[in-house]
């Protein structure tokens, strides 16, 4: 799903409509753009990076589009080209992969939505925690990668500072005592964690290891992302949840399937603590790690 973005979903979106509204196979448009199959395949499921303008415009006829519909498509494909100057394309090489479709989402969110069992959220990793479990991810990685993956936490957590932009996070006392990269980086990652959880936009909770029994052990860690409307039509782009595996990512966007991990996170949150009592947590394990 490499250079995906909501852009892409959107246009691919309307193309699959236009395209089965005028009764045409993916085999037909094909032929027309004299491309392959898998080509159309991907346009339509969002995962091309670059649909020329020519294309659109071939379509536009072929489809019989009104002129709104057609100024539709070539706005979003406009916006596509301008996501791909996004901040992190000279990383790309270091990202793992697939991982820039995730950071599409995350430039574009308005709000995210985070349940964690392990690992502090990258958007509020310090930079001496983020570099600890690169070096735990790929211990014989070469130095200048792994300041690379740094360098791409930082910039990321610029989106913190966008006040419209809602982070709302709850996360297993696992987490907090989980001390990646000694006792040291973890107190100063907690006194982050403490920090940002004052900030407006920013809701951060715990769930004790003391709280009965709950959703969050069975789900694993996941992140719903919500979106704004986008410019070029005024729709709204539809939830995605990503679930991040160590063998490699999942999207979902299914309504139902969105939903589950919606009510999901409803059930977590019934048993964390307050923003005000996990501060008070945080702050004291910060005190058990170090100074």
């Amino acid at each position: 799903m490499a250079g995906s973005t909501l852009a892409n979903r959107a246009l691919g979106r309307l193309l699959a409509q236009h395209r089965r509204r005028a009764g045409m196979t993916a085999y037909a448009v094909a032929r027309l753009l004299e491309t392959s199959q898998q080509t159309i395949g991907r346009m339509e499921d969002g995962l091309k990076s670059k649909v020329p303008q020519l294309w659109i415009n071939a379509l536009a006829d072929a489809y019989h589009l009104t002129d709104d519909e057609r100024r539709v498509l070539i706005g979003l494909a406009q916006e596509l080209a301008a996501a791909q100057k996004s901040w992190w394309r000279p990383y790309s090489d270091g990202l793992r992969s697939g991982f820039d479709h995730y950071m599409g989402l995350e430039e574009a969110a308005r709000k995210m939505t985070t349940w964690k069992a392990a690992i502090v959220p990258g958007l509020l990793q310090t930079p001496e925690y983020r570099r600890a479990i690169a070096w735990i991810e790929s211990p014989g990685s070469p130095t200048e990668q792994v300041e690379k993956q740094v360098e791409v936490a930082v910039h990321r957590q610029g989106r913190l500072r966008d006040t419209a932009f809602e982070l709302d996070v709850v996360l297993w006392e696992a987490v907090l005592r989980d001390q990646i990269g000694g006792g040291t980086v973890m107190a100063d990652q907690l006194y982050r964690l403490a920090d940002m959880g004052q900030l407006p936009n920013i809701s951060i909770r715990a769930v004790p290891f003391r709280a009965p029994g709950h959703l969050g052990s069975l789900t694993g860690s996941f992140v719903l992302l919500e979106f704004p409307k986008l410019k070029a039509t005024g729709m709204v782009e539809p939830p995605v949840v990503y679930v991040e595996e160590y063998a490699g990512d999942l999207y979902l966007e299914q309504e139902a399937e969105v939903e589950r991990y919606r009510r999901a996170f409803v059930e977590i949150s019934r048993v964390a603590l307050n923003p005000d009592t996990t501060r008070q947590l945080i702050l004291s394990i910060a005190k058990e790690c170090g100074p």
